[in-house]
């Protein structure tokens, strides 16, 4: 084995659940991903998010709260354009870019509405072969398990990754 192969089988490595969604949202998508972010830090998985405001933010302050690691793949190349809840604050100087590293550095994707942004998440997400949650608006496009709630979200994503 070189010096820089590794035995896969001896690597712990936590789940990382990408969350999507807009920029801004309104105060009952926040209180979903408030709910989604600690779900997902109760069952030990590491949130990955686009770092900024809206359901970024929120899914963020939910899984720091839970005490959760929060990865931000930032658009920009400053690492304090980081909302306040991420934890590990990736400045990538990408823009849109960016979401090509959060659908790869994702296992598994969880959509909580949003716009264009987040529908090329999820296409990267599917194009990968990644399974894709989806709450609200993007849960009856093709490819996409469709979740009712948080808690269907995290069950959903959880039984898809196991199998």
């Amino acid at each position: 084995m070189s010096a820089y192969a590794r035995d896969e089988s001896a690597v712990n490595r936590r789940i990382a659940i990408g969350v999507i969604g807009a920029g801004s949202c309104d105060s009952r998508t926040a209180e979903q991903a408030v709910r989604l972010g600690e779900l997902l830090a109760g069952r030990g998985a590491v949130t990955v998010c686009g770092g900024l405001g809206g359901v970024m933010e929120a899914v963020s302050r939910g899984a720091s709260g839970a005490g959760g690691v929060v990865v931000g793949i930032l658009p920009g190349p400053d690492k304090s354009s980081a909302n306040r809840y991420v934890t590990i604050p990736i400045a990538t100087n990408m823009g849109h870019a960016r979401n090509v590293i959060i659908a790869h550095t994702s296992d598994a994707l969880v959509a909580v509405e949003g716009e264009h942004g987040t529908l090329s998440e999820i296409a990267v997400g599917l194009k990968l072969g990644k399974p894709v949650v989806a709450m609200g608006k993007w849960s009856r496009m093709e490819g996409v398990t469709p979740a009712d709630s948080p808690e269907d979200a995290v069950e959903k994503v959880f039984s898809i990754l196991q199998r």
